[in-house]
């Protein structure tokens, strides 16, 4: 592939808007977390084991582990699928799912709705399933 189509491909805007989400999970844990302990706590070297006990801030932090856990795959199927192509589309329609279902997930995780939350987070991993298919069929 030359450089020119893989800098079409539409897996490196979706890499980027991936990124984006990362951020997004990692501020609002942060966020969450200061909140409950304080601007001083964020500001400071946190060299005491000091967690936040409040449920936002604990639901936040394991969504974000919950999403970190996926992104690694996320990556690197969309890189692998960005240099391979996708001709039949299949590629960027899993990564296009997986995206919006971890988006759907973050409210309903910080909301504390237990099934619909475990069957979009099978729906993100379908996804990543519909992107490793596009790879190997």
């Amino acid at each position: 592939m030359d450089a020119a189509a893989l800098a079409a491909s539409p897996f490196l805007s979706l890499l980027a808007w991936s990124v984006v989400l990362l951020v997004f999970h990692v501020g609002l844990q942060g966020m969450m977390s200061t909140l409950e302990l304080g601007s001083a706590w964020n500001a400071g070297p946190r060299d005491e084991e000091k967690k936040p006990s409040g449920k936002l801030a604990g639901r936040a932090a394991r969504a974000s582990v919950n999403f970190q856990e996926t992104y690694p795959a996320f990556v690197g199927l969309a890189l692998a699928l960005a240099i391979a192509g996708d001709p039949t589309g299949w590629g960027v329609t899993g990564a296009w799912t997986w995206i919006v279902f971890r988006i759907v997930y973050i409210p309903l995780y910080l909301a504390g709705v237990s099934y619909v939350r475990s069957l979009i987070w099978l729906g993100s991993l379908a996804g990543l399933l519909i992107m490793v298919s596009a790879l190997v069929f």
